[in-house]
């Protein structure tokens, strides 16, 4: 019956429908339509992430941890469905057919996605409720297509041809961080340089992504008449939990008078081989060993969401001309992974060995785990240094204060019940900083008493806790006259910079700076603040009446809140730029040291670790195993969406609370590794081959032979569809996402 089965898949692969090679090479034409698939759905699936985490905050007007518990429950979701797309893929469609459904799944979820981006289209409730159903789709979809392309694409080639097959992975890994590298870089541009409905373009952003995707679904489909399609073999993954299933079964049930078991799965010997029980217990051993694991992809992935965020706090500008997009530094993390490869290879690993260090796999994935925790130190520190920047709010009971002296002369300023301001307020001095101003309450009206050349002046004004005041003094015919100004502390999301005017001269003003428009009264007019692109403004049109000038603002950067005071000079309207919030001064390059300390660990933690993997269990078991290695991923990020929304942590703290996790399970992973015995999966045939001469099989294993001798038979067919699905040069996360 066996042979049968297989006489009829070598006819149905090797008949007409054979694919015909590519210029008198090995390798057949058809794995060109799967490169390029694989290049346009990474792309669409990797620049629609890059711009994710900004498109919550901007767009979708979500606070920063709201922001980053969906992109991580959107990511975990991602990982989870490859297990069902495996189990479709295997036991009813077959791999051709799952990615032909699934594609188009993907290709409705990118569409979707992209008109919620589109503001005309219903209210905020529409848009999020589009936005989640595509988010959705693209998670069954791109997590369901996962475990196909590439075994598929392994599918094309005559058995005989393993390099040709090798060398195609390490085409189809190009192809990935291709696809990765390149969207990182355009769709940030797409968002942020293209304008749309009078902000950026999310809408193109996640269109284009859209656009690859329906090319890739059209180009895979192109190739169909080429493909060798293999039936549904059925999965080992199902049929390993199913052993488990009746092995903890039959242990349940079983009473004191049963014979003793050796190990627990020895209780599903009544159904199942003893080859396969065996296998299983190989398998059970090494993901025991992945317990620790999701802690590393916790801070791994987190470079879309807290890392990008961190991003938009910093000065993103190289020289004059070029700016970089937050969501662009991304890309550096493919690119250094192809640089470290490599490296680690060629150099690293081998002056290892020269220095007589004994770095075992589960040594270097322990190593791997300390590189991140340190990439989070070095995040840690880069965010105190961000924070310097940042104005917080002011706490429960009071509120912050500053003073702006607009008179000809220094003034005293004396508030009732505080000692602030003890020294003379200089006149047009830019504020130092702002002041806590105890309230008591939640308001209070607060009498001041303003001292200017012995003439007394008194003021009342009222107060809100937790908000941030400009008090502005300025002379007038019965003294000095206090007005109150609310100020906007919150650095701008988008990277622009705050602006507002102050009127001293007495004729309303009409000003355009870029292309805002501000209008101040006249008399101590106070505009509204205004968020404006980072940029040098040196010729800004002021206009009253029919009369037009320009003044010269300089340069309004990242982040930063201006007060611009007008006043009358010899030449005409001088500007007197006043700093409340000051710019993002921490530049982007200093986050370089975490994404390369983050890719080395990513190098011998991912990469060994699945090396380890595959060593250590059977061939036909590899499915199991990467099922599993991608459930760590999951997890991995369901951690970050826990402590993102109930840890309630300042940022430095949590990147701190990460790296220490981080190095407790790291002691806890080589605490188990130190216990873990190497196994050659390959001494499993001489194992049982010895035992079948040595007439050592015992009764039950004897009993009905035939019938497990077939089952057996079965389970090694999938050594077909498992044996080559991850060849050694495509171990790293990119292309994790396409193995099974």
């Amino acid at each position: 019956m066996g042979k049968r089965k297989e006489h009829e898949l070598d006819i149905h692969e090797n008949g007409k429908s054979k694919s015909p090679k590519l210029c008198g090479t090995n390798y057949p034409v058809s794995i060109s339509f799967i490169v390029v698939n694989e290049f346009c759905e990474r792309f669409s699936y990797y620049g629609m992430k890059a711009v994710l985490t900004l498109y919550f905050i901007n767009y979708l007007h979500w606070d920063q941890n709201l922001s980053t518990a969906v992109y991580h429950a959107f990511s975990s979701l991602c990982y989870f469905t490859p297990v069902l797309g495996a189990l479709i893929a295997d036991s009813w469609l077959g791999k051709f057919r799952t990615i032909i459904y699934l594609s188009v799944v993907y290709v409705l979820g990118h569409i979707i996605k992209s008109v919620g981006a589109i503001p005309s289209v219903g209210n905020s409730t529409v848009h999020i409720a589009l936005s989640m159903l595509g988010l959705v789709l693209i998670a069954f979809g791109t997590g369901g297509i996962k475990p196909c392309v590439a075994a598929f694409g392994g599918d094309q080639f005559d058995e005989e041809h393993t390099i040709e097959r090798r060398k195609f992975f390490s085409i189809f890994y190009m192809s990935i961080n291709a696809g990765s590298v390149l969207s990182t870089v355009i769709t940030p541009i797409l968002r942020g340089d293209v304008k749309c409905f009078g902000g950026d373009c999310y809408a193109l952003a996640f269109g284009v992504p859209a656009i690859l995707m329906v090319i890739a679904l059209v180009v895979f489909i192109s190739g169909s008449g080429m493909y060798k399609k293999s039936p549904p073999e059925g999965n080992v993954l199902s049929d390993v939990c199913k052993c488990i299933g009746l092995a903890i079964k039959n242990r349940w049930r079983s009473s004191e008078f049963d014979s003793k078991k050796k190990h627990w799965l020895d209780w599903a010997e009544e159904k199942y081989p003893r080859r396969l029980i065996h296998e299983i217990k190989m398998v059970l051993r090494v993901l025991v060993l992945y317990i620790p694991l999701p802690m590393f992809w916790a801070l791994f992935d987190q470079q879309g969401s807290r890392w990008t965020l961190q991003a938009t706090r910093m000065n993103m500008a190289f020289g004059s001309t070029f700016v970089l997009k937050p969501d662009q530094m991304q890309m550096l993390n493919a690119l250094l992974i192809l640089l470290f490869v490599p490296i680690f290879d060629v150099v690293v690993y081998p002056l290892i060995g020269l220095c007589r260090i004994n770095l075992t796999p589960l040594k270097k994935m322990a190593v791997g785990m300390i590189l991140a925790a340190l990439a989070f130190g070095a995040a840690t520190l880069v965010e105190v240094n961000v924070m310097k920047t940042v104005v917080e709010p002011a706490p429960r009971g009071q509120c912050l204060l500053q003073v702006y002296n607009l008179a000809e002369s220094d003034i005293q300023l004396d508030i009732s019940g505080s000692n602030l301001f003890s020294q003379p307020i200089k006149s047009y001095e830019d504020p130092p900083s702002y002041q806590h101003l105890q309230l008591g309450g939640s308001s209070k009206n607060v009498s001041m008493r303003i001292i200017q050349n012995k003439n007394t002046s008194e003021c009342v004004q009222s107060f809100r806790e937790q908000k941030a005041y400009s008090l502005i003094l300025h002379s007038s015919g019965s003294g000095v006259v206090c007005q109150l100004a609310s100020d906007n502390i919150i650095k701008s999301k988008k990277m622009e910079a705050h602006l507002r005017f102050i009127n001293t001269l007495s004729e309303a003003m009409n000003i355009t700076v870029g292309d805002v428009d501000f209008y101040v009264a006249g008399d101590y007019g106070i505009s509204p603040n205004k968020s404006v692109i980072r940029n040098k403004y040196t010729k800004v049109r002021c206009s009253s009446g029919s009369q037009v000038s320009f003044i010269n603002l300089g340069l309004l950067d990242f982040g930063a809140s201006y007060t611009i005071i007008l006043t009358n000079g010899s030449v005409g309207i001088v500007p007197k730029k006043m700093v409340d919030v000051v710019a993002n001064n921490i530049h982007i390059t200093w986050q370089i040291p975490q994404y390369i300390l983050i890719t080395a660990g990513e190098v011998m933690f991912s990469i060994t670790g699945l090396e380890f993997s595959y060593s250590q269990a059977p061939a036909n078991m590899k499915s199991v195993l990467q099922a599993g290695w991608l459930l760590t991923v999951a997890f991995g990020n369901v951690i970050v969406l826990i402590v993102a929304e109930g840890a309630g942590l300042n940022q430095w703290m949590e990147f701190l609370l990460f790296a220490g996790l981080l190095v407790a399970v790291c002691i806890i992973f080589s605490i188990m590794a130190y216990f873990y015995k190497y196994v050659d999966p390959e001494e499993l045939d001489k194992l049982f081959q010895d035992k079948t001469v040595d007439g050592e099989d015992d009764d039950s294993l004897k009993k009905d032979k035939k019938e497990h001798m077939e089952q057996i038979h079965d389970y090694r067919q999938t050594k077909k569809t498992h044996n080559f699905l991850v060849p050694g040069t495509f171990h790293i996360h990119h292309s994790l996402d396409n193995l099974h």
